[in-house]
């Protein structure tokens, strides 16, 4: 498979395969018109295909047919009833499927579909629309070696790729797929501490949103460890450390740690 003759079909055309499908557009990795997708309004997924030129189909076996990477993009609760209607058509050596259905895993997908199905289980998270997302995947598929360099030739540009084993999907997806919601509620609480100093509320927003893009990517970079780059802006007797003593008063990190429990201990 070569990525500028590949078809990507999403069955389900929510915020997530809508995020996927913009990054894999606006990074360059494939045109609006190799993009195929199918959801349960057609006017509403008309509108939404049209900003980058994806066509719109009527039924999750248009997108088998027409697709070599079909992305199940529909809710965990509709992919068993979605896979009985297309098992035959995803079941071909020059095609294969890509799941972004929390919970889902290869077991479950290889009980319902036919021996011969390709399948690789991943849970992106929204930054992908920016290529600045990250893609969990499960360490384990049924990809061939072909297939899974084309999987990453497709993912890498708009995500780090992080393959966890299959015990670990749930919390790995809380972190990665979760907290951009917990570092948005950080973005906006340190933005409006901001303001109410009297920084204007879009120069506060910058200000907050790039400060957590950058100290992100000087980790990714460098590789030290969070409280290595915490250090080196907490001077001794300094403001910032003086901030992070009310940040551990009030439960900070602990917070956090609440935040995830209350996910994986669904």
């Amino acid at each position: 498979m070569d990525l500028a003759s590949l078809t990507i079909g999403f069955i389900g055309y929510g915020n997530m395969a809508q995020a996927m499908a913009e990054g894999f557009v606006d990074q360059g990795v494939v045109k609006g018109g190799q993009i195929v997708a199918c959801a349960g309004h057609f006017d509403k997924l008309s509108k939404t295909t049209a900003k980058i030129g994806a066509k719109p189909l009527h039924s999750a076996t248009e997108v088998a047919v027409a697709a070599d990477v079909v992305i199940i993009a529909v809710k965990p609760y509709l992919v068993e009833s979605i896979l009985k209607g297309i098992k035959t058509e995803l079941a071909h050596d020059d095609k294969f499927v890509v799941s972004i259905a929390s919970g889902w895993n290869l077991e479950r997908y290889q009980s319902l579909l036919l021996p011969e199905t390709h399948v690789v289980c991943t849970i992106p998270n929204t930054p992908v629309a920016v290529g600045q997302g990250v893609v969990i995947a499960e360490s384990k598929d049924s990809l061939s070696d072909g297939q899974r360099r084309v999987f990453e030739n497709l993912i890498t540009p708009v995500a780090l790729l992080e393959r966890v084993e299959t015990a670990q999907m749930s919390v790995a997806s809380v972190v990665a797929g979760c907290g951009p919601a917990y570092a948005a509620m950080f973005i906006e609480a340190l933005a409006d501490a901001g303001v109410k100093y009297g920084l204007t509320r879009q120069s506060s927003y910058r200000l907050a949103a790039k400060m957590v893009q950058g100290t992100g990517a000087l980790q990714v970079a460098t590789g030290l460890i969070p409280a290595a780059i915490k250090d080196a802006v907490c001077s001794p007797g300094g403001t910032t450390i003086k901030g992070v003593a009310a940040l551990e008063q009030h439960g900070f990190r602990g917070s956090i740690f609440s935040a995830v429990d209350a996910v994986v201990g669904e």
